[in-house]
């Protein structure tokens, strides 16, 4: 483990002297593999989205056919909610592959509906008390965060409950990439943490876990920053956050000096 040393600090024999400058070099060469900007928060978090949509389509499709194998058939309003669901996730799902202009209106015909079919905020206003509209309540939530309706998605994300592994914690974190998007780091500090605390895989825990490390970094909380790096590199070594640890762990220890 590293030891702190103070402003000022001087090594006392030629030993430590030469330890001191090589981990002055190891910071430096790390610094210098970054591309200019890697450290601004909402470049990661704009970057990190993508691959948080794809996942969450995957999550929607599966669970969508979890409680159609539930005899939906034995439930009319929980069948009729998941029909009108069906075309709702068409729009999802079609957005997440689309860009520009045709992503925001397919987005926007996945929460208002179309082709005859409602949206997910129709759905939750007619199906409340189904598995359906609470699954809707999910997708509206990151349909507003695609579409830089914040606030509104931090509404949805919030009233979504569920016993999933991994859909609780990303709706957790998509409130904390909300509050990063509406210049509010330390709300979305506290969300991006409990993610990470809410499962433990490896999936949503270190993607979290490094989200809270960099938010940690711009606040100024190096400490923090330190403890949630050290976690990824401990108990989840092999995923792809690990790989980012040595360069945002040279920033921690960098501004604790």
């Amino acid at each position: 483990m590293a030891t702190y040393k103070k402003k000022g600090y001087k090594p006392s024999n030629k030993e430590e002297q030469q330890k001191q400058v090589e981990e002055e070099s190891t910071t430096a060469e790390v610094f210098n593999t970054l591309d200019e900007g890697a450290g601004r928060t909402e470049t990661w978090v704009a970057e990190n989205q993508k691959y948080i949509y794809i996942i969450v389509g995957v999550a929607i499709v599966a669970v969508l056919g979890y409680l159609g194998y539930e005899r939906f058939v034995s439930e009319p309003k929980q069948e009729e909610a998941a029909n009108e669901m069906a075309q709702a996730q068409n729009y999802f799902a079609s957005a997440l592959n689309a860009s520009g202009a045709e992503r925001d209106s397919l987005f926007t015909m996945a929460l208002n509906g179309g082709e005859g079919k409602y949206g997910f905020v129709d759905i939750i206003d007619n199906y409340g008390s189904t598995d359906a509209a609470n699954l809707a309540t999910y997708n509206a939530g990151f349909a507003y965060l695609n579409t830089g309706n914040y606030q509104e998605a931090i509404n949805y994300l919030e009233d979504f409950n569920s016993d999933d592994e991994v859909l609780p914690a990303l709706a957790t974190g998509g409130i904390g990439d909300a509050f990063m998007q509406l210049e509010q780091p330390e709300e979305a500090l506290g969300y991006y943490e409990k993610a990470a605390s809410m499962r433990s895989n490896e999936f949503t825990t270190p993607k979290f876990l490094l989200k809270a490390a960099i938010t940690a970094l711009e606040l100024g909380q190096a400490s923090d920053a330190e403890e949630h790096l050290q976690q990824i590199k401990d108990e989840y070594p092999e995923t792809p956050e690990a790989e980012q640890v040595p360069v945002y762990m040279g920033q921690a220890r960098a501004a604790k000096q």
